[in-house]
């Protein structure tokens, strides 16, 4: 299923015309669509930890800059040493400053500025970073990205849901009774996530 299929099947249930072309259209409805496309594909890729979004990064150095396509570390040991062994986060500013100020063998990271910082230093090089990628936008064949850009883009995600997430919102936006659609929607993300995960 393509951007273009999948709003296309949006208006089969909102008894609109289907759409020749979305992208760079400047049918208000078509451009409507579009932005309410890209508003849910945002929201679902940040709901969960999506298999086909999940990215490895290989640190050189502290501190490090995080990779362009960063959204938000994998939870659970999300940082290791190049030996395996697990960083410990630390979550605010204070903490880090007392933790770079005393020596330790633990090693601990710290996330500022979109830089990852290592303690001790010399533990960030090979350090591995699992993270969850921004990218949900399969371009192809460019590859992924986080903006809807064409009729044929396709999503990391499971495409249904960017149907159900785009319908909701639009009978909103329209003053309509979207509340089942809602809660429809509700029900097959937390389905499709479990799926995911292999616990469906």
């Amino acid at each position: 299923m393509t951007l273009l299929s999948a709003i296309n099947e949006v208006c089969d249930v909102v008894s609109l015309d289907q759409f020749d072309s979305v992208y760079g259209s400047i049918d208000p409805n078509a451009q409507t669509m579009l932005a309410l496309a890209q508003e849910a594909g945002d929201e679902i890729a940040r709901r969960a930890d999506w298999q086909k979004m999940l990215a490895t990064h290989t640190a050189a150095s502290s501190p490090e800059n995080l990779p362009e396509d960063y959204q938000r570390m994998t939870p659970g040991g999300a940082v290791r040493t190049s030996a395996g062994d697990f960083f410990r986060p630390i979550t605010n500013s204070s903490q880090w400053a007392v933790i770079i100020g005393v020596a330790s063998t633990q090693p601990y990271f710290f996330i500022k500025a979109s830089q990852i910082l290592f303690s001790p230093a010399a533990s960030a090089v090979g350090a591995v970073v699992d993270y969850l990628s921004k990218n949900w936008v399969l371009h192809d064949p460019s590859g992924p990205g986080a903006t809807l850009t064409a009729d044929d883009d396709t999503t990391l995600f499971p495409e249904r849901l960017l149907v159900k997430g785009v319908l909701w919102r639009w009978k909103r936006q329209k003053g309509l009774a979207y509340e089942d659609n809602l809660a429809e929607f509700e029900a097959d993300l937390v389905q499709e996530i479990n799926a995911d995960r292999g616990a469906s």
